[in-house]
């Protein structure tokens, strides 16, 4: 499988409240989000002086599944990766989505704009915040923690 990898660097500025509302003209058929790993760890200080402390990353990555030229259709998973650093936890795993985009065939991810790659990785960025707002209520006994995307 060849994969497609477009990384977006940070979690804050990847995704502008602007273009939440404005509706990408991709015709996308999308299969259900699967969560691979989800970690919430308490920070070890300790650990983190001999090893360096951990920074917040969170990388969209797109693997090529089937490109079919006669269906126009490009079948694509989308891969989203994070590490988000607080106080005193991180969260960190892997949520991914395939994804059938009708009517285009995809060749490089550079073909996305910023909208486009926006669009194919909301289902999992609202995972990941679902999740995390779940957990953090449940681990720290408060409301719990909403990502800003």
């Amino acid at each position: 499988m060849q994969i497609l990898a477009w990384k977006l660097r940070s979690i804050y500025g990847i995704m502008g409240l602007s273009h939440i509302f404005r509706r990408i003209k991709m015709n996308i058929q999308r299969e259900k989000e699967f969560v691979s790993q989800y970690h919430f760890d308490a920070r070890n200080f300790e650990w983190e002086k001999e090893n360096g402390t951990p920074e917040t990353k969170v990388d969209v990555n797109f693997q090529l599944v089937k490109r079919d030229v006669e269906a126009h259709t490009t079948s694509l998973i989308v891969i989203l990766t994070f590490m988000i650093v607080f106080e005193n936890f991180v969260i960190s795993g892997t949520i991914s989505q395939a994804n059938h985009i009708h009517g285009r065939l995809i060749e490089e991810p550079s073909e996305f704009d910023h909208d486009e790659v926006e669009e194919l990785a909301r289902p999992c960025l609202t995972m990941l915040n679902r999740l995390t707002y779940e957990v953090t209520e449940i681990a720290l006994d408060l409301p719990g923690i909403n990502l800003e995307f």
